[in-house]
């Protein structure tokens, strides 16, 4: 078996009189595509930015490659090699795809945006920002500012500038989200790519995207993980077709 890179357990999060993470267990082997499904509000995001960093949990742990990281804030986390994407593409829309990919490096690198001018110059950030811009498929797209690439092409750029940091696990929190039906298929194709070489927790509404991609799913509701198991056992599963993905889903 796999070993596990990520554990979480009795991750709970609450906000006001609502519980967002309901004492989630939860663990991502290394090399696998884990997917966590659930209707809008069932705490998906939630449980991403309490990973990632940028919220404290209120009660639980989350272990990554066997430590305790509970406590560390994102930039920690990041060194550490979790890498997250967001559900609203967050790439620099007025620079160029090779100016967003070499400040994530310069960022990964621990060096001041604020020395970003003449950095813009440095082979040693141009170089492996050119190199995942051509991991992703946008190598001839580099000089091309962001906020003018196609809605899909964005979002490879922020996995691009994810993949840059050198992580150990992508948190991809709905890659798909905005697209139309071509566009999805072709981020399908790319993260089916990445898979051999990432290990990657993936949040997600398209259906679709998570079979074609996830070795095991979890399934969340009201803050819950109600199951965890292979697709196979996912869409055989009483519970999650009564609650998700509804009685007649074949």
């Amino acid at each position: 078996m796999a070993d596990v890179l990520l554990e979480v357990r009795g991750l709970t999060k609450v906000f006001g009189g609502l519980i967002a993470t309901n004492r989630v267990d939860l663990d991502v082997l290394t090399g696998e595509t884990h997917a966590v499904i659930g209707p809008n509000g069932a705490g998906k995001t939630t449980l991403i930015a309490q990973l990632a960093g940028e919220r404290s949990p209120d009660a639980g742990t989350i272990r990554f490659g066997g430590r305790d990281v509970t406590a560390l804030p994102a930039p920690a986390r990041s060194r550490l090699g979790l890498a997250r994407s967001f559900q609203i593409t967050s790439v620099f829309r007025e620079f160029s795809a090779l100016d967003n990919v070499a400040l994530a490096v310069q960022a990964h690198a621990g060096h001041s945006f604020r020395f970003w001018r003449p950095a813009r110059r440095e082979q040693a950030l141009r170089e492996p920002a050119r190199a995942m811009l051509d991991t992703v498929g946008l190598g001839e797209r580099a000089d091309v500012v962001a906020g003018t690439l196609a809605h899909g092409e964005q979002r490879q750029l922020e996995i691009a500038m994810a993949l840059a940091t050198g992580p150990r696990l992508l948190l991809l929190d709905e890659p798909m989200a905005g697209m139309g039906p071509d566009e999805s298929q072709r981020m399908i194709r790319f993260l089916d790519a990445l898979k051999s070489r990432h290990t990657m927790l993936l949040v997600e509404h398209d259906m679709d995207a998570v079979w074609a991609l996830a070795d095991r799913i979890s399934v969340m509701l009201y803050g819950r993980l109600i199951a965890t198991g292979t697709p196979e056992e996912i869409r055989a599963n009483a519970e999650v077709r009564r609650a998700y993905l509804g009685e007649d889903f074949d």
